[in-house]
């Protein structure tokens, strides 16, 4: 037995009496090894508690059967939703998962993909809220399969899985515009290609079908979190606005609650919608409406996708918009 406490596939194929290429094509499920041959070595395997080297094996295969999957904010709940869509697929096709949180920082960014790129990993999944030119530069220079899941690429370069999300905010202010003529849109920074070229078109889009005027005055411009959306509730108050679409979950709770505290009724007095259908909707009181996203699915198509391309398949769409819909809870008054 080796000196140190590391268990080798030499180490198994001695106490098994067979040889390294046995060992292998039991690891790797070859049926063409006789039954109590098979039998024998899986036996000295669990004796041992032999593991096999994920690394060695990547080496001699080229391949490390591991995908990196980058995600902005490990804390939320829209882009964990899509992580588990991710995960269950890679399972299915036996590929493990190296999660790694870029903390909404573009350096880091970078940093995170480097490091995935420097462990071999196969392939990689991106979620982020956009692709600056550094992280674009990252994968042209790659030749690692990269998919985008729930994040867009206006130069159409990479592979992607989405929603429409220019017409799913125009159906959302459609909606409102049945019972409200001043309708804000609170949204994340309008730098990132989601909000700024297609959400805020589709709440044009919106006002214009609805006849109402656009106006700068009820864009209200934060970052993705609870906190800045409670500290718009003022403000959007003063606007005069009576309804919002709000491009996020963690935001439109933020904004939802700063309203309440101010004697806001929700809604009674101002009707909001939301973008993302996370958990969080149900969470808050009263819940609320929502544009409905498939957020496990477009998780579990991206990854699906990623296979085929890392495994050379045909794939027949490379920029994939799954159906959107509304999901009405308590934030909105009906039509009816």
């Amino acid at each position: 037995m080796n000196t140190d406490d590391t268990v080798t596939i030499y180490d198994v194929a001695r106490e098994a009496g067979v040889s390294m290429a046995t060992v292998s094509r039991v690891v790797n499920g070859n049926k063409n090894v006789k039954e109590n041959t098979r039998k024998k070595v899986l036996d000295v395997i669990d004796r041992l508690d032999y593991r096999p080297n994920a690394v060695a094996r990547g080496l001699a295969s080229k391949k490390t059967t591991t995908v990196g999957v980058v995600i902005p904010n490990i804390t939320s709940s829209y882009f964990a939703s899509l992580a588990k869509g991710i995960e269950d697929i890679a399972e299915m096709y036996k590929y493990n998962i190296v999660l790694a949180s870029s903390d909404e920082d573009d350096d880091r960014e970078v940093a995170v993909v480097n490091t995935l790129f420097s462990k071999q990993v196969d392939g990689i999944i991106f979620m982020g809220y956009h692709l600056t030119e550094k992280i674009r530069s990252e994968f042209s220079r790659s030749r690692t399969p990269v998919v985008l899941a729930g994040t867009v690429d206006i130069e159409q370069q990479l592979p992607s899985v989405n929603i429409d999300y220019r017409q799913a905010t125009a159906d959302a202010v459609e909606y409102l515009a049945e019972r409200n003529e001043k309708i804000a849109f609170v949204t994340g920074p309008l730098v990132d290609d989601i909000n700024g070229k297609m959400r805020l078109p589709g709440y044009r889009d919106g006002l214009k079908k609805a006849k109402y005027p656009y106006s700068e005055g009820l864009i209200f411009e934060a970052k993705h979190n609870y906190e800045e959306g409670y500290a718009l509730a003022e403000r959007v108050m003063v606007s005069g606005a009576t309804a919002a679409i709000v491009s996020g979950d963690e935001l439109a709770v933020g904004l939802l609650n700063g309203l309440s505290d101010k004697g806001i009724r929700v809604p009674e007095d101002f009707e909001l919608i939301t973008s993302d259908n996370s958990q969080i909707t149900l969470y808050s009181r009263p819940n609320m409406t929502s544009i409905r996203q498939p957020l496990y699915d477009i998780g579990a198509i991206s990854m699906r996708m990623l296979t085929k391309i890392m495994n050379k398949e045909e794939v027949e769409e490379r920029e994939v918009q799954l159906a959107h819909g509304l999901s009405e809870r308590q934030s909105t008054r009906s039509s009816n």
